[in-house]
């Protein structure tokens, strides 16, 4: 039976990937500071405790060899090198990636997003050929191009297919987007605001989605790098949509042509001026690889998941890196209550 260590195996992506090597007849030893069991996961899958950033615990569990490593949290170069240091011992790697990597034509990114006419504008769809980060910069993105390069560069001695995600989103996920709807909704709010009149698209990507990414990739193995995101993109609006029919409410919302009209008022962890949506036809190309599912059927588990993760609790305790990244004032009522006033 070939072997897999899944690092990062307790987040988001990993607890589906674990899932589907499992099943695919992989033995997987499933890493993770925490060490604890996912309930979807097969009796023979093996939870381990693993500080990612001891390198010395990451050598010790490939050990002699292993024939697959699955990294889910390859945030900086050092955790390349790690990989990078045991590429005899490793048969081939999947390492997730980001869409953050991408800048458009004058090397705007998710890094300039907050300037004056800072948000990139992309080809439609993005393929994975296209302009990327300096790797000698700093931030996000040229780190995780930086763990790209190093890796690929490795070639036959150690196989690794890049997967760059792109809005990942699903159960267990840390700053879950969908969670702007879902806690208006919640708390009674029944109108809201949508800048560039709720046409904004960022493309999404199930972790189910991934998890099959990862499940073909190890069975081809190939020094490459392929997006990773749903066969469907839909707009802001139609986002908020869904979540309310799953939800059984109603809501008006009111469109703004153009950005935010006021601070903290319209403006959705979707909201952007251009929209992003990648190219996924190199998978389709590449591995065989065909959607499990679309966004419409697998947003169900994820809308329960944070109704209860929000229940009796608050968001800030419930999602304290989505506080960290979008800020309190993603659910400032009382500044759009203000803007909706003045308009009447």
């Amino acid at each position: 039976m070939k072997t897999a260590l899944v690092i990062g195996a307790a987040g988001q992506i990993g607890r589906p990937a674990v899932r589907a090597l499992a099943r695919d007849g992989w033995a997987v030893t499933a890493a993770s500071l925490g060490g604890g069991r996912d309930a979807g996961w097969p009796d023979e899958v093996r939870p381990v405790r693993l500080d990612r950033e001891d390198g010395a615990a990451v050598a010790a569990l490939v050990g002699d060899g292993v024939d697959l490593v699955v990294d889910l949290v390859a945030f900086t170069p050092e955790h390349g090198r790690q990989l990078a240091d045991l590429a005899g011992r490793i048969g081939s790697a999947v390492v997730v990636s980001s869409g953050s990597v991408y800048v458009d034509g004058r090397g705007r990114g998710f890094h300039t997003q907050e300037e004056p006419d800072g948000w990139p504008e992309y080809p439609v769809p993005v393929p994975e050929t296209w302009h990327t980060h300096d790797p000698s910069g700093d931030g996000y993105g040229p780190r995780k191009i930086r763990i790209e390069r190093d890796l690929l560069a490795l070639g036959e001695r150690l196989p690794t297919t890049v997967l760059r995600a792109s809005a990942v989103y699903g159960p267990h996920c840390r700053t879950p987007r969908e969670l702007y709807f879902v806690k208006r909704n919640l708390d009674g709010r029944r109108t809201r605001v949508l800048a560039y009149k709720g046409r904004s698209v960022f493309h999404p990507a199930s972790v189910h989605n991934l998890a099959e990414l990862v499940r073909l990739a190890a069975a081809r193995p190939g020094s490459r790098v392929l997006n990773g995101a749903d066969p469907d993109h839909p707009s802001v609006a139609g986002i908020g949509a869904m979540v309310d029919a799953l939800m059984g409410v109603e809501t008006e919302s009111v469109l703004v042509d153009g950005p935010p009209p006021a601070p903290n008022v319209g403006d959705s962890p979707w909201s952007v001026p251009h929209p992003l949506i990648v190219d996924m036809s190199a998978a389709a190309r590449e591995l065989g690889y065909r959607p499990v599912t679309t966004y419409a059927e697998a947003l169900p588990e994820t809308v329960e998941w944070l109704a209860a993760r929000l229940r009796g609790r608050d968001w800030r305790e419930g999602f304290p890196k989505m506080l960290a990244s979008y800020g309190a004032g993603i659910f400032d009522y009382a500044a759009e209550d203000a803007w909706l006033a003045e308009r009447k």
